[in-house]
């Protein structure tokens, strides 16, 4: 028996629309770095960019569980010094870009490497219930379905 190694050649991706209302974010993040991975494909390859295009929805109304709403904090460096900043995930899910919470999450449950950044682009995350990709005829992928944890109650 030989290991299959796939080529550009054998990659076939699709496209995903995710519905994140209601959805816990930590358990909506892990599913879709998975599916951007292409760690769900029995052809999966480390090397190869296998993964899906994945749409995620209602990124607004993503849930948390506990009190990380209020007490998870986003820094950032302005690049002077003692120029740390931060703002909590209610802040940011209240703000003007919503969407940077299951961003940030999806991003760090991925390796840190050049293809990691390559298959980041294969995300789209959208604040609202639209979104622009109609005509590639998206899969609908029901995360609250898959485990009865996924959901907040």
């Amino acid at each position: 028996m030989k290991t299959f190694s796939a080529t550009p050649a054998d990659i076939d991706k699709k496209w995903i629309v995710i519905d994140a209302e209601g959805v816990v974010l930590g358990r909506l993040a892990a599913i879709v770095a998975t599916r951007l991975r292409g760690k769900h494909k029995a052809t999966f390859t480390p090397n190869q960019d296998m993964g899906d295009n994945v749409i995620v929805i209602n990124a607004d109304k993503v849930q948390m569980t506990g009190k990380k709403r209020s007490d998870k904090k986003y820094y950032w460096h302005t690049g002077h010094p003692g120029g740390i900043k931060h703002r909590t995930a209610g802040q940011i899910l209240e703000g003007a870009y919503p969407e940077r919470v299951v961003t940030a999450a999806v991003k760090r449950m991925l390796p840190g490497n050049r293809l990691s950044r390559k298959q980041m682009t294969n995300l789209r995350v959208y604040a609202g219930a639209d979104h622009p990709h109609e005509a590639q005829s998206p899969e609908v992928l029901d995360v609250k379905s898959l485990n009865s944890k996924n959901t907040r109650s």
